[in-house]
């Protein structure tokens, strides 16, 4: 029996049609020289950041070139911040003073003259506060705004040390010799020392430490005068004076007090106890003292005569 194979059919090759080139896998010069720019991170940034930030300022601008939506854009912005400034929790209703007199107090309402209600963020507080601490009688002023829309001032106020009598009147100074307030009377403030002559003022802390020295006699002072912006002379009642060096004029202060307890000196008929010289003290009497000395020397003299 014969065996039956079947052959594959014979398939031809046409030789007649063209066949398209493989392409190539590399690429193009112009494909290369892009993906090259797009590695570079500055091509990068300004690709992702300046072209979408210049839109926006394009854009804006373009739309800001009319006056009328300018002015548009700032009413609305500045209806905005009205209604926000305007608003209950930022609205002043009144204004606190701790610390200070009531002279003081009056002194700060009139150079403050705030119309209540008052919003928060038309008050620049520290305007104000240089504008008090400007009060000769401030010493220092802080100022905040508390809740329940308090306008809080702390003063710390300069205390009245001494009266100065200068060549406009009579002078409250504090104990660093810093102006306090006018006086119209001495007698407003008779509790207080006088202080007269050039450049008292300058000398203030000296001047309490002669009067601290000088406490035993107190009540007998008068005031302390300031003698060419150089020494003091403490002024007593009886017209009696004594004349300070100008160093240590507290310790010649102790020393007069020391000899007024010791020889009751200023008890005496005297008229100045002169320590301009410390190494020699130097009294003098008044001329009826004087005359009855010389009575007396004249006495002595006939008795020892004989």
């Amino acid at each position: 029996m014969q065996q039956m194979t079947r052959r594959a059919p014979r398939i031809e090759r046409r030789t007649d049609v063209d066949t398209p080139p493989r392409r190539d896998p590399a690429p193009t010069r112009l494909a290369y020289r892009m993906n090259r720019l797009w590695l570079t991170p500055l091509f990068r940034a300004m690709l992702h950041v300046g072209l979408p930030v210049f839109l926006i300022i394009f854009c804006t601008g373009l739309y800001l070139a009319d006056e009328g939506r300018r002015d548009g854009l700032v009413t609305f912005a500045q209806d905005v911040r009205r209604t926000l400034q305007e608003r209950p929790e930022f609205m002043v209703e009144m204004m606190a003073i701790d610390g200070a007199s009531q002279e003081v107090g009056d002194d700060i309402r009139e150079i403050l003259p705030l119309d209540f209600p008052i919003s928060s963020f038309d008050l620049n507080l520290e305007d104000m506060r240089r504008t008090i601490s400007g009060l000769d009688a401030v010493a220092r002023a802080e100022l905040h705004i508390r809740a329940g829309g308090v306008l809080q001032i702390t003063i710390d106020e300069r205390l009245p040390a001494v009266v100065w009598r200068g060549r406009d009147g009579l002078e409250l100074l504090d104990v660093n010799g810093l102006r306090v307030s006018a006086l119209g009377a001495r007698s407003d403030r008779p509790d207080l020392p006088l202080i007269a002559g050039e450049g008292a003022y300058e000398s203030v802390p000296e001047a309490l430490d002669i009067l601290a020295a000088a406490s035993p006699i107190e009540d007998r002072i008068r005031g302390l005068v300031r003698v060419g912006a150089r020494r003091w002379d403490v002024v007593l009642d009886r017209g009696q004076r004594v004349m300070l060096p100008e160093t240590g004029a507290v310790r010649a202060m102790e020393r007069v007090i020391a000899m007024d307890k010791a020889e009751e000196m200023l008890a005496r008929d005297l008229v100045t106890v002169d320590l301009r010289q410390s190494d020699r003290p130097t009294l003098r009497m008044s001329d009826g003292a004087f005359e009855q000395y010389k009575q007396i020397k004249i006495i002595e003299a006939g008795v020892l005569s004989r």
